[in-house]
């Protein structure tokens, strides 16, 4: 569970540059989220089962 303080949540009390910083960081994370799932998924054929690149011929 998330810390508070007082009756308040730990959010409220975050400064204005805080808050960019984390959701900056969050838009990155996601990016990188994205371009490894693109990066992954870049060659199927839709419809197809994955292929295992991994296996030996």
């Amino acid at each position: 569970m998330t810390k508070r303080i007082g009756n308040k949540h730990e959010a409220q009390h975050r400064g204005k540059d805080e808050r960019l910083d984390i959701r900056r960081t969050n838009i990155e994370r996601e990016a990188v989220k994205q371009a490894t799932a693109r990066a992954k998924y870049r060659n199927q054929v839709k419809g197809q089962p994955p292929m295992n690149l991994s296996a030996s011929a």
